[in-house]
């Protein structure tokens, strides 16, 4: 089942003060970037963001799940309306993720 993009739009909401965040359609569903890199992926209306340390630190409880066949596991966000909590818990795994890497030139 592919995601709302009302669903998509509300998870950047929430997520305003974590960075600049941004997503992408991806494969029918939708890839989330902060500052540029991509920490999580939103599937069939569930948001899934990457494992990290600083992740596992602050959420050592959280659930994990593949947010689609073949998919390593990220962490399983049940409750996307804590923003405060939703926010620290970005920033804090982006800043463990690594920056970009640049794109080729054509």
């Amino acid at each position: 089942m592919a995601s709302k993009p009302e669903f998509v739009q509300y998870v950047a909401d929430q997520l305003r003060d974590a960075g600049e965040i941004t997503y992408r359609k991806m494969f029918g569903e939708y890839g989330m970037y902060c500052n540029g890199k991509i920490f999580a992926l939103i599937c069939g209306d569930q948001l899934f963001i990457k494992i990290t340390d600083a992740g596992r630190l602050l959420a050592p409880d959280m659930k994990t799940a593949s947010p689609y066949e073949g998919a390593k596991p990220h962490f399983l966000v049940e409750d996307i309306d804590s923003r405060e909590f939703l926010t620290q818990f970005v920033a804090a795994a982006c800043a463990e993720l690594p920056a970009p890497k640049p794109k080729k030139a054509k």
